[in-house]
């Protein structure tokens, strides 16, 4: 018997019909089976409703849903270590391996150990506060003076995205490497990201595609009003710190979701993550492969 997480795109009809199935099945099967508190009541079932989402009673957890639903997953399991299987009912899909028709299947073969797990890279950040006044703007509460460092740590599996909060402006960033300034940019922002994460928003932002078990770190600047404006491709093990030095604040971000604002003389501190999200996978496809069918890319 195992246990086994399920967290489903609440707001998706064949992301609740499927994730329904699946625990018809599990339960069928004698396995335990929890979900998060809406997907648990979207299907009628709030019995299933972890107490506690610390990850450390899952052999398991299944995301269906999209990439976006696998990132929520990650950050709710990967620091205990448990694998997240992928189910796609999203659109792109570049992190969800495996459809919703082999459901039962792939979880069973999952379970007994026959599907691989990739190990990717993630990516952490705090936030070290310059003295000052204390502030209530922008929904930051005061504090206090002498206070040097926030004690809340982020992690993520794609990427830290520090940039602009008032639209038609820029804003002013220093960057610095392991402890020496390398550059300031005027840019409406800046992303750090991960190999997995270089397929997301950097991107977008002009970032090179990198292979996600590879192990670097990845500045990209957003827009930026400068001549230097391409990314940087760091070690690993780098610490990067980007500080606002502009009047303006900045929003930090972690794959997506609003972690806090940073106001003049505030440093974002991003480092490699002290663990690793566990991804399970078939393992039938190279990277480039399946670069190729995401992205709809032809052969001549």
């Amino acid at each position: 018997m195992s246990g086994v997480l399920v967290i489903a795109h609440a707001e998706r009809a064949e992301a609740l019909a499927a994730s329904t199935h699946l625990v018809d099945w599990l339960e069928g099967e004698g396995h335990t089976v929890e979900m998060g508190g809406v997907e648990a009541a979207a299907i009628g079932r709030p019995d299933l409703e972890a107490g506690e989402l610390t990850g450390s009673v899952w052999d398991l957890a299944v995301s269906v849903g999209g990439d976006g639903t696998m990132l929520r997953s990650f950050d709710l399991v990967a620091s205990a270590g448990v694998p997240v299987l992928g189910v796609n009912v999203g659109h792109l899909g570049y992190l969800t391996e495996f459809e919703p028709g082999q459901l039962t299947e792939t979880v069973a073969a999952a379970l007994a150990g026959a599907l691989g797990v990739s190990e990717r890279m993630m990516v952490s950040a705090r936030v070290r506060r310059a003295a000052g006044e204390g502030r209530d703007d922008a929904g930051d509460h005061d504090r206090d003076p002498q206070d040097t460092e926030d004690t809340d740590v982020w992690t993520g599996l794609n990427e830290v995205v520090l940039e602009k909060r008032d639209p038609g402006h820029t804003v002013r960033l220093e960057v610095w490497l392991d402890g020496e300034v390398f550059a300031t940019y005027a840019a409406d922002g800046l992303i750090v990201s991960t190999p997995t994460g270089s397929t997301a928003y950097s991107l977008s932002a002009g970032g090179a595609v990198v292979a996600p078990t590879h192990s670097s770190l990845q500045v990209t600047p957003v827009a930026p009003h400068m001549l230097f404006d391409r990314s940087l491709l760091l070690p690993p093990d780098t610490e990067i710190g980007v500080r606002v030095i502009s009047e303006r604040p900045a929003l930090a971000a972690v794959d997506g979701r609003s972690a806090t604002m940073l106001h003049t003389g505030d440093e974002l501190v991003v480092t490699r993550a002290p663990y690793e999200a566990r991804l399970v996978t078939a393992g039938g496809g190279s990277f480039h492969r399946v670069l190729k069918h995401k992205f709809g890319l032809k052969d001549r």
